[in-house]
């Protein structure tokens, strides 16, 4: 029964305006992977367990981070997400790995991506990078990111379909993600960090309009087909709650597989909606 309504939930997202999107792009890529990204995808297979009981902090986006020192980062693993190397203090900490999930072209073109991934290749430093496969021909095509190492994710799968806790294997088709940060955590899991801090994870644009970052966007500027010039969303609540409750289950998952594997995940966001996981103040984790 379970599973049948599951099923019944993910029919029904494919009808909001993401999700149109989302299931043309499914019915193009119903095909065996490639030669190329099969090899990439064997690539992560050497990650596994790589940071072995260690700790890492995820880096999200939004406007709560505002409040954090990030300066305090400097020695941890750090995970940034998309856009993160604009925030303040970055070149202090500079994270070991960036995240950046398949990317919804419309209002961003081809050309817009190659100028984003320029400016992000100018700002990563010595940053390992996970993109997703949607993105490799461009990268190959514009030679971007050179001298960098760029790993890919076959995002292709999804949660609901999902019942395994065992951890998501990232050299295999993984899940597809609603929001950058759940990319993060599977990359984190697969690492083998055993205690995961999420800052910056805010979810709350459907309790606070308009949407807001912890810093100001560049070439991204103006590209979010999900909201308005002035930051408020272009969809309804009906629309957004939809896209949360399936954000949601994502997450949910995610703190599954972590319970099944002795992983903790502790959300150290300021504020914000997500409930997922237990809270510790940012502050907590550098006290002696």
């Amino acid at each position: 029964m379970a599973a049948a309504l599951r099923k019944i939930l993910t029919f029904g997202s494919m009808l909001l305006p993401y999700g149109v999107h989302e299931l043309k792009r499914r019915l193009r890529n119903r095909h065996k992977l490639s030669a190329d990204v099969a090899r990439s995808l064997a690539e992560n297979r050497p990650l596994a367990g790589l940071h072995a009981g260690g700790r890492c902090f995820i880096l999200g986006n939004g406007p709560s981070v505002k409040g954090l020192d990030l300066s305090r980062l400097q020695g941890e693993n750090v995970i940034t997400v998309s856009n993160g190397y604009l925030h303040s203090d970055f070149d202090k900490f500079q994270s070991l790995y960036h995240c950046v999930p398949q990317i919804t072209y419309g209002l961003m073109t081809s050309e817009d991506v190659v100028r984003w991934f320029e400016e992000m290749h100018s700002h990563l430093g010595r940053t390992e990078l996970f993109l997703s496969s949607t993105e490799a021909e461009l990268v190959r095509k514009h030679n971007l990111f050179s001298g960098r190492k760029v790993r890919y994710l076959v995002l292709a799968e999804s949660f609901d379909e999902r019942p395994s806790v065992d951890i998501v294997d990232i050299s295999k088709p993984v899940p597809r993600v609603d929001s950058v940060p759940v990319m993060a955590l599977m990359v984190a899991m697969y690492l083998g960090f055993k205690e995961i801090i999420l800052l910056g994870v805010d979810h709350d644009r459907f309790l606070s309009s308009p949407y807001q970052y912890a810093f100001e966007l560049k070439v991204q500027k103006g590209k979010d087909f999900t909201v308005n010039a002035d930051g408020t969303p272009t969809t309804n609540r009906h629309d957004d709650f939809q896209q949360a409750a399936r954000l949601w289950r994502q997450y949910r998952a995610i703190a599954n597989i972590a319970r099944a594997n002795d992983i903790h995940i502790f959300n150290s966001t300021p504020g914000g909606a997500l409930d997922e996981f237990e809270r510790r103040p940012f502050q907590a984790w550098f006290e002696v």
